[in-house]
């Protein structure tokens, strides 16, 4: 499927600095994190780990996709989305060359 360069204008994608994590209670793949983005700090569910161990998440800055509408996940409301590479073999976590400031716009 492809969109149209107006609807990729549209999504908001900023770098966001995990402050937490944790594992959502009753699931075995889903993180609930909170994530610093300059402006404010958002809570965002992930479906992350069974690859990722939450305390080594901690400090990571990583592109999240701060427009998205709001939603809940297991009784838990993630506001925005991370983004990840799946290798079909594992997830890995996308994240800048150096330390840049939360909130930074990534184009």
């Amino acid at each position: 499927m492809t969109i149209t360069f107006e609807s990729f204008e549209k999504l908001e994608i900023k770098i966001g600095k995990i402050l937490s994590a944790e594992k959502v209670e009753g699931s075995d793949k889903l993180l609930k994190l909170e994530v610093d983005i300059g402006s404010e700090k958002r809570q965002i569910v992930a479906g992350i780990a069974e690859t990722f161990e939450p305390e080594n998440l901690v400090g990571k800055e990583i592109p999240i996709i701060a427009n998205l509408e709001p939603r809940k996940i297991r009784g838990v409301e993630s506001q925005g989305m991370i983004l990840v590479v799946d290798t079909n073999e594992k997830l890995v976590l996308l994240s800048p060359e150096e330390e840049v400031p939360p909130g930074s716009v990534v184009g």
